[in-house]
């Protein structure tokens, strides 16, 4: 044990230092204080992973982890952090697309379905809490020849945060309406095509001249109306989805699918062209589907007088959460582009901040 006067003064409150073998430092001041100010100083606390905390633990144990990039103390029962400011993220919620509805035979084509919803935005998170993180299914597209029809895609969320709703489906020649989404399914006629949701997507477009079906809205643009006549005649393209470089490479979205053709006898026209970013083509036969994790909906399913065809399941959805500089949160798959952290769930998880 040594006792030392404090730097600088020739009398004052000793501190004693005292050294074991392991390395353990003790340093007591006969006053209980021990007084390290300095106007432009700091103190360095130990510094390591989550991995390398101490084996021996008691309570009153202070370090900084870098895993966490926390400072943190120990209760006695658990590690609690003691810097619990929040941090700023971008994300990009997309649901899931819904299906194409299903051309009927004698009867007619069917309408693309909406792709799901997209949200692109900021928000802050809290260190250590944890984010639930729902990424949407596609939904199916309608049944060739029968009633059954095409289903809405499900909703993706950073649950307490945000929530992106499903597409809604695309109608076909039973069921005339396209169903209201995140943007809507094509639909015929009176029934029309279906809403989307207000800063989500597009409504889907409408089918008056004819047995042919129009396109499903996407996150840019509503779905194409078709206003074509006769008893040959093509679907129309799907909405347009929405560019996002939140992974580093710039990526489509949420486009939304194209309605299908309509032939005579056995005989089928065009299907119309998926929107841009994953929408599926409406089908000259069957429908095509929305391209997975990109929430494009799926194409409608084509028919002729004597035929029918399924229509295209939706694709599913996406969430993408990024931040700058080194890793801080877990979850999803994680890579990084230009000085930004990404977190990529291509299904349902956790994020923890």
């Amino acid at each position: 044990m040594a006792s030392i006067i404090r730097a600088g003064t020739t009398s004052g409150t000793a501190l004693n230092v005292s050294a074991d073998t392991t390395g353990k430092l003790d340093l007591t001041a006969d006053s209980g204080v021990i007084d390290a100010s300095s106007t432009t100083g700091a103190f360095t606390v130990p510094t390591g992973t989550t991995a390398q905390r101490p084996a021996t633990l008691a309570a009153g144990m202070i370090r900084y982890n870098t895993t966490t990039n926390q400072t943190e103390i120990y209760s006695g029962t658990a590690w609690i952090t003691i810097t619990s400011q929040t941090y700023s993220v971008n994300y990009l919620i997309v649901a899931g697309g819904a299906g194409g509805g299903g051309g009927k035979l004698a009867s007619g084509g069917s309408n693309g379905g909406g792709a799901g919803g997209l949200l692109a935005t900021t928000t802050s998170l809290t260190p250590s809490t944890s984010y639930t993180i729902t990424v949407g299914a596609g939904g199916a597209g309608g049944t060739s020849g029968a009633t059954a029809q095409a289903a809405n895609g499900s909703n993706s969320a950073i649950v307490s945060i945000n929530t992106a709703t499903g597409g809604g489906k695309g109608g076909d020649s039973v069921v005339n309406a396209g169903g209201a989404g995140g943007s809507g399914g094509g639909g015929f006629g009176a029934s029309g095509g279906g809403a989307g949701t207000s800063g989500q997507g597009f409504g889907g477009g409408n089918s008056t001249g004819g047995a042919a079906g129009a396109g499903g809205g996407g996150a840019s643009a509503a779905g194409t109306n078709n206003a074509q006549g006769g008893t040959y005649n093509n679907g129309t393209a799907g909405g347009a989805g929405t560019s996002s470089s939140i992974t580093g490479t710039a990526t489509n979205y949420a486009g939304g699918g194209g309605g299908s053709g309509y032939g005579s006898g056995a005989s089928y026209a065009s299907g119309g062209a998926g929107g841009l970013g994953g929408g599926g083509a409406g089908g000259g036969n069957g429908g095509t589907a929305g391209t997975a994790n990109t929430g494009g909906g799926g194409g409608g399913g084509g028919a002729g007088d004597s035929v029918g065809s399924a229509g295209g399941n939706g694709g599913s959805g996406i969430v993408i959460i990024s931040y700058s500089g080194s890793q801080r949160g877990t979850g999803g798959t994680v890579t990084s582009s230009g000085g930004f952290t990404i977190h990529t769930f291509t299904s349902s998880g956790t994020y923890t901040a």
